[in-house]
């Protein structure tokens, strides 16, 4: 029998929409040059390789290019897909651990709920050829753990950007975030995300973004929950609550397809 793979979208209630993720359990530890190809196979922004522990869940996740050290969507599709299947009951928390360490999931009556490790942005200057491949300029500039955050001056500013890639690939951080307030009534915030670094030009709803944007928004704003949308062409809205140094992002996942992986590298 060949390995079971789902494709869950994230971030979302309704399929083709939202941000999807190939998800894998495995029964055993596999090849970390496998699960690279199974990554590059599916062409996703990340695919998620589940191991189960006496305790929890060890994760990883790969893009087409690279294992990265934390992934919001494919984590909350990786939840999705454990309560789904009866591997975990209803009122079960899951316990994933990974590269930044132990992350948790909960169901609510809102959705899932993901707390993750809040990776608040300090003030940097962008690389000049960071602007240069965005194409604008910004009110504000920082970064993260992993990624450069620039706020812009509108929501139209936000939509409009089209990134040099080739340029934006040569600078040396995993991902650039883009942000400025909503223009919609009950949205406060709206994003968006591009990683060619890592293999994933725009990535469609990016939650390890918002433990960045959830903090910066919520010292902006002085509101500890926060609704976001982010602005990319499948689209995505989350919710975000900021508690001192968590950030917990809430959440739904609809599966899409079920396969079976033949080739064992």
């Amino acid at each position: 029998m060949g390995q079971k793979l789902f494709q869950i979208d994230a971030f979302t209630d309704r399929p083709f929409t939202g941000n999807p993720a190939g998800v894998c359990i495995l029964t055993e530890p596999a090849d970390e040059g496998w699960m690279q190809q199974v990554a590059m196979e599916m062409n996703l922004s990340e695919t998620a390789f589940l191991l189960p522990e006496k305790d929890g869940w060890r994760l990883r996740w790969f893009t087409p290019a690279v294992e990265v050290e934390m992934c919001g969507h494919a984590t909350l599709a990786s939840a999705h897909l454990l309560w789904e299947r009866s591997v975990l009951k209803p009122d079960e928390t899951a316990v994933f651990y990974t590269l930044s360490g132990p992350l948790y999931a909960r169901r609510t009556g809102r959705g899932i709920e993901l707390d993750f490790p809040a990776t608040a942005p300090e003030p940097a200057d962008p690389p000049e050829a960071l602007l240069a491949a965005l194409g604008c300029s910004c009110r504000y500039s920082g970064k993260s753990r992993f990624d450069f955050l620039l706020e812009l001056e509108s929501e139209e500013a936000v939509r409009n950007l089209r990134p040099d890639f080739g340029l934006l690939k040569r600078i040396p951080v995993r991902g650039v975030m883009v942000t400025s307030r909503s223009d919609a009534p009950g949205t406060d915030f709206v994003s968006r995300f591009f990683a060619p670094a890592v293999g994933v030009d725009e990535d469609p709803v990016t939650g390890s973004a918002h433990c960045c944007l959830g903090p910066y928004w919520a010292e902006k704003t002085g509101k500890n929950e926060l609704y976001a949308y982010q602005a990319s062409r499948r689209g995505g809205n989350l919710t975000v609550f900021v508690a001192g140094d968590r950030v917990r992002l809430t959440g739904s996942a609809v599966t899409v397809f079920k396969a079976e992986l033949l080739a064992d590298g």
